[in-house]
């Protein structure tokens, strides 16, 4: 049996299946496919027994029992009953069955796998006469159901519970969020650590947490099975079982481990937190290589002086590091710290040593002034996070000479040298803008706007006001990048500009703000939220609290600073209508400009009280002011019913109104039409619609406006700040007037 050529199925990570295949050719499978999360493996019974006790990245090794019908469930229940399990499933053993994939008629898992259960139970029930135990912690023979279109792959699951459970962690006992054993080898092999032990090298890692890398490390160094601690297997009750086979590979792992003991080469980890490095020594200890690695409670800046101590240094060798950062175990304050300590230890380490780090921050390449060779994408528990492969070169750093707007000289790291263009094109924009923001009284203006390609972000400078007065905060917004540009390069360039930035415009780093063009999706494809950062800062004469971090707008548009202008100048005497509010600055110019009463209308309860506390914050809280939360047509209607009029109505149409795009057959003209019928019937004799959109234009035909008794006057170009004169069409303004 443990000749015969059967199919397998080995899983592992997306992202690591090469490694994978590199490992199954090593351990002497000849016929494998990579596919997408693992390997399709033909060979036999041995085969797949030795990736379960060798493989160091595969999570799970499937031996493909059936293919059954699976239209719906009870297709599927038929197709499993129908399979012989008396012959696969030892007398009394535990049962678990796992499910995943969907189709038109069986859309949740758990009800699949249920059915998958109950077909194989009523089977050995009709044979055996009675049912097995179901144990869905660490059953004896564990099936695992793929569920794609019409059919329903069956298999036996050998490994049993994930294969990073290596099961030298003692449960209840680790640190926070430590790292998986997959992700940890996976991590080494690709940085090359398998042919640097064989040479002796050395290996260290200076923030070792719970000892995961180094763990593994030792593992790979010593030729010891990541395997042979586990004792449980998927493959407990299958009657196929050869158990003298499993004996004969376990007795050979034994012997390589006995023979690798005479490796040569050196593990060094440490950890400042003192309950960590406990930690790791005695996972070290369980896993058999406690007395392998050599642990120290120490900084990773103190690194250079802890290698000194141990002799001289070899001229080959691997750090590999998964540093605590903003999102996991340490605040984002903490991070520029940590990337200093590293940046430390790096520096300690001779040229040719090779550099290993799993992170989800792109700003790590920044932070080390390093361009790496290579990154893979790959999950860091929940995490969307990268490896970034470096092989070290200290004459290689990339360090900025760079003058800021008072002149002070700043050294900048970098991971890509064309960011030496942008910093000197940032600083010619901000110097010019600076100068006319002095003289035209703005103290929130735009002072870059994708000026060049590759650095395709807009950076806007905000004057604290308010509770903020005397702070100067920065927002850099990255556009979208297109499919064609590496994700991780454009990562790299936006994390330069993100250092590079406060060094140019002598701002406190803490006061930067940058926002990714793309949202962030965890492991489950939940998008991650970012945290909110709102300051108080100016607008003309006035103050407004923005949010610097979100995606979605701050709070109002910077380059709508005309726009409110022009509505303010307009508002004397009036009946003001504000529409769809953003955080108030409408109501706010409109009042400032002597407004008779305004009225505020927004759906969102939030953008409403947002606006609201924008008009109080500005002098202007009293009876004259109204804020309505409701539907913007509803409100529309129920104001022409009741017989009221406004002499001037400004409405920030939505982009849902005209389409999410300036081409004309994206916008949905009819609804728009229907928004502007609304706003018309309330508009009195006289009166000034103002219609203002971040799109580039929106549908308002001057003819048949003018068989509607109505005037159109399109005011954009009036309306573009200078800073903004290198996008004219960021937004449009028209009036719409009823003589």
């Amino acid at each position: 049996m443990g000749k015969r050529p059967q199919e397998y199925f080995v899983r592992c990570a997306s992202g690591f299946e090469d490694i994978l295949i590199r490992e199954l050719k090593g351990i002497g499978c000849k016929r494998v496919r990579p596919q997408v999360g693992g390997v399709a493996l033909f060979g036999s019974l041995r085969d797949a027994y030795r990736a379960c006790l060798w493989s160091r990245v595969a999570t799970r090794v499937q031996l493909m029992l059936a293919r059954v019908p699976a239209e719906d469930a009870d297709q599927l229940y038929e197709g499993i009953l129908a399979l012989a399990w008396e012959d696969l499933v030892r007398p009394r053993a535990t049962i678990a069955v796992r499910a995943h994939g969907t189709n038109a008629a069986l859309r949740n898992t758990q009800f699949t796998a249920v059915r998958v259960k109950d077909a194989l139970c009523d089977r050995l029930r009709e044979v055996r006469g009675a049912r097995p135990d179901v144990d869905a912690k660490d059953p004896d023979f564990s099936l695992d159901v793929s569920l794609h279109e019409r059919k329903a792959t069956i298999y036996l699951n050998l490994s049993g519970a994930s294969l990073h459970r290596r099961g030298y962690r003692e449960d209840g006992v680790q640190t926070e969020a430590p790292m998986k054993e997959t992700l940890a080898a996976g991590m080494l092999l690709a940085a090359g650590w398998d042919e640097l032990a064989a040479q002796g090298a050395w290996f260290v890692d200076p923030m070792c947490g719970s000892g995961t890398l180094a763990i593994e490390a030792a593992l790979i160094a010593y030729d010891i099975a990541p395997g042979s601690f586990r004792d449980h297997w998927g493959f407990a009750g299958w009657l196929g079982r050869d158990a003298q086979l499993w004996r004969d590979l376990v007795d050979e792992a034994a012997a390589r481990a006995d023979a690798g003991r005479a490796s040569h080469a050196r593990i060094i980890a440490g950890d400042l937190d003192g309950s960590a490095v406990g930690i790791a020594r005695a996972n070290a200890r369980r896993a058999g290589v406690g007395a392998r690695i050599e642990f120290a409670c120490a900084d990773a800046a103190t690194l250079g002086t802890r290698l000194a101590g141990y002799g001289s240094v070899s001229p080959r060798g691997l750090m590999a590091v998964n540093p605590p950062y903003g999102r996991r175990l340490q605040s984002a304050d903490e991070l520029p710290k940590t990337y200093e300590a590293l940046l430390t230890a790096v520096k300690a380490l001779p040229d040719g040593w090779r550099l290993a780090i799993v992170t989800p921050d792109a700003g790590v390449d920044t932070a080390l002034g390093q361009t790496p060779e290579a990154v893979m994408s790959c999950y860091n528990g929940a995490i969307r996070a990268s490896i970034h492969l470096y092989t070290l070169a200290q004459e290689q750093r990339l360090e900025l000479r760079t003058l800021s707007l008072s002149g002070a000289e700043r050294m900048v790291l970098v991971s890509e040298a064309n960011s030496a263009q942008f910093a000197a094109r940032l600083r010619k924009n901000a110097k010019q803008r600076a100068k006319w923001a002095r003289k035209a009284g703005v103290g929130s203006y735009r002072v870059y706007d994708a000026d060049l390609p590759d650095y395709a972000v807009s950076v806007d400078v905000f004057a604290g006001a308010g509770v903020d007065a005397g702070t100067t905060f920065v927002r850099i917004g990255e556009y979208p990048a297109p499919a064609s540009v590496d994700p991780h390069r454009a990562a790299r360039r936006l994390a330069d500009v993100s250092a590079l930035v406060p060094a140019v415009l002598d701002v406190d780093r803490r006061a930067v703000h940058t926002v990714t063009g793309r949202a962030e999706h965890d492991a489950r494809g939940n998008v991650e939220k970012a945290v909110t950062t709102m300051a108080c800062v100016s607008c003309g004469p006035h103050r407004v609290e923005i949010d610097l971090t979100s995606r979605h707008g701050i709070g109002f548009p910077l380059d709508y600073r005309p726009v409110y202008e022009l509505l303010g100048a307009r508002a004397a005497g009036k009946r003001v209508a504000c529409l769809f509010a953003n955080a108030g600055m409408a109501t706010t110019y409109a009042a400032a400009g002597g407004a008779a009463s305004t009225v505020t209308v927004d759906p969102s309860a939030g953008f409403l009280g947002w606006a609201e506390r924008t008009v109080t914050a500005n002098g202007f809280a009293g009876h004259r002011n109204r804020f309505v939360a409701e539907d913007v047509e509803a409100w529309l209607v129920r104001e022409q019913r009741a017989a009221r009029s406004y002499d001037l109505i400004f409405c920030d149409v939505p982009a849902a109104y005209v389409g999410s795009s300036w081409r004309q057959e994206e916008r949905d003209d009819q609804r728009f039409a229907g928004l502007l019928d609304a706003l018309t019937a309330v508009l009195s004799a006289g009166g000034t619609l103002m219609l203002a959109s971040t799109q580039r234009a929106l549908p308002l035909d001057r003819d048949e406006l003018s068989d509607r008794g109505l005037a159109r006057e399109d005011v954009s170009a009036r309306t573009i700040p200078r800073d903004f004169a290198r996008t004219p069409k960021v937004h449009c303004c028209y009036l719409v007037t009823r003589p």
